[in-house]
């Protein structure tokens, strides 16, 4: 059973990635007044599903780079007695109602921005500056290249040389996956810092594409239960640096351990293969996921009403 619409989107992320870096160099010539945040902000970052995820690994990039303090909020939890200098609000449609629900609340007393693959939307109509990144977006519903171009967008506007990361996943659609991680039954993925998020998006993914038991946990905090989970014929992913001690308590439960050194948004590419190859020897089909909207529009309202 082919998955040709979601296979050709995962492999157009490098090319996305590279317009995206250069993208975001004309972005950074406006910073201070600029549609993204400025160092010295105080940000909120909100999204739902792989956008909040996308959120929570920029969050976390963004103040580990001293630009500010930066929180992530699913957008039905962002908090309302809090002030921040600008909300971002990542949406591929621009048209969840959360998100635009969160942008319409906000009128007046912050700064908002919207990162969409859609600049006519609802979400961007209701925002302050749109970045719109019409060349990464989808016909999938299952989110690949937007989530992770946006992401490059953002790294590459804090400062970070995002030329390895292109490189990374050129190999990372090119180069065929490992055999037995594709015969493992179950997944654990794990991240720190900035790719706690990533993690996430992962398990995410595998849950979507292909309908797999997954989870997702801090890397420090795996050790703390999570690992009973783990055994023969199951996998823990690791996306970034390995803690200490972690590889030989993996090794002691008999499951299998992926701990590559590429750069972890790359890594987070290959599972994106996986999840899509994984439900093709299960016999699903990722172009069309269960259960699953290209955009969650709650109660039949239009965006925003």
């Amino acid at each position: 059973m082919p998955a040709d619409r979601t296979t050709s989107e995962i492999a157009a992320q490098p090319e996305c990635w590279r317009r995206a870096a250069g993208l975001a160099a004309g972005l950074a010539e406006r910073a201070g007044g600029g549609p993204l945040p400025a160092r010295g902000e105080r940000v909120a970052v909100v999204g739902c599903g792989t956008s909040l995820f996308m959120a929570q690994a920029y969050a976390a990039l963004r103040e580990s780079a001293g630009h500010g303090e930066t929180d992530a909020f699913a957008a039905s939890e962002m908090p309302s007695g809090r002030r921040y200098d600008r909300v971002v609000a990542l949406s591929r449609s621009g048209t969840t109602t959360e998100v635009v629900d969160v942008l319409a609340g906000l009128a007046g007393t912050a700064r908002t921005t919207v990162v969409t693959a859609v600049p006519d939307s609802p979400a961007a109509g209701r925002a302050d500056h749109v970045v719109a990144l019409a060349f990464a977006d989808e016909e999938s519903v299952v989110q690949t290249r937007f989530a992770t171009t946006q992401l490059v967008l953002l790294r590459a506007h804090l400062g970070e040389d995002v030329t390895a990361a292109i490189e990374d996943a050129q190999a990372a659609v090119r180069d065929p996956l490992p055999a037995e991680l594709l015969a493992a039954g179950q997944f654990t993925f794990l991240g720190r810092g900035w790719t706690v998020g990533l993690a996430s998006e992962a398990a995410l993914k595998m849950r979507e594409a292909a309908g797999y038991w997954t989870e997702a946990y801090p890397a420090m905090e795996y050790r703390h239960g999570p690992i009973s989970v783990t055994g023969p014929g199951r996998a823990v992913w690791m996306l970034g640096d390995l803690p200490d001690g972690l590889a030989a308590q993996v090794a002691a439960t008999g499951g299998l351990l992926r701990a590559a050194a590429a750069d972890p948004l790359a890594e987070l590419v290959r599972a994106q293969r996986a999840a899509v190859a994984l439900a093709v020897a299960r016999g699903l089909d990722p172009d069309r996921p269960r259960h699953l909207t290209r955009s969650v529009i709650l109660d039949g309202r239009a965006p925003g009403a």
